[in-house]
């Protein structure tokens, strides 16, 4: 068991320290979802006031367009080199690699919503700061679950010549529970008058949803880079 989280500590540990070094995927993806999240205020606030009960919707449609850059441009890397083919053939278990990766790409999307969920609040009038406890909870359950189906799907199409366009297409129908979980946990919170009951209950229905997924994902994962 130790050797199954070194090795996902050494791959998670490789794409980390690529980014640093260049920026790439962070930067450009901190600026496609700022850029979302700006074209949907000017369109949906009017004289200072946002259309009610927008902002989650639009919080959580900028981390999902954002979330599926950042693995898009993940595994592009991999191309290069054919570096994927090598890690495939490294002496360890394929689902610690998958572990390592969706950590890697876990914890950058989580540096977007760093930036991204103050900008909601200041843009859209939102409590963000009303209850951070839960709302860091279904921020973390989400893009787990989200990183969790389109690691395995990144990955899998790494050497299509369609990539761009099959990764959304696969990607968003399979994380469509994952996605109205979080709005709907968002809205509890964000509501003027929050209903803490609800938004534990999508908070419950978002974590068994995770569970399932990265299960899924750990069982499937060998069988489908072997094919």
């Amino acid at each position: 068991m130790s050797a199954f989280f070194r090795v996902a500590w050494i791959v998670m540990k490789k794409d980390l320290t690529v980014e640093v070094r260049s920026l790439e995927i962070l930067s450009t993806t901190i600026f496609f979802a700022v850029t979302v999240v700006l074209m949907f205020s000017f369109g949906l606030v009017v004289e200072g006031r946002a259309v009610q009960d927008v902002a989650p919707a639009i919080l959580w449609i900028a981390i999902a367009f954002s979330g599926t850059l950042a693995l898009g441009r993940t595994f592009e890397r991999e191309r290069h080199n054919d570096t994927l083919r090598a890690l495939l053939l490294a002496p360890s278990d394929r689902p610690a690699l998958y572990v390592g990766k969706l950590a890697g790409i876990l914890l950058l999307l989580l540096l977007v919503e760093l930036m991204l969920v103050p900008l909601v609040g200041l843009l859209f009038n939102a409590p963000i700061f009303a209850h951070p406890g839960r709302l860091i909870l279904l921020l973390i359950g989400g893009s787990l679950g989200f990183c969790a189906v389109g690691t395995v799907f990144a990955a899998m199409l790494v050497r299509a010549r369609s990539r761009d366009v099959l990764l959304p297409i696969m990607l968003y129908p399979m994380t469509v529970p994952v996605m109205i979980a979080g709005v709907r946990g968002t809205a509890a919170l964000l509501q003027p008058t929050p209903d803490l009951a609800m938004a534990q209950f999508w908070l419950a229905l978002l974590g068994t949803f995770d569970v399932v997924f990265v299960v899924l994902a750990l069982w499937t994962f060998e069988p489908v880079m072997t094919d």
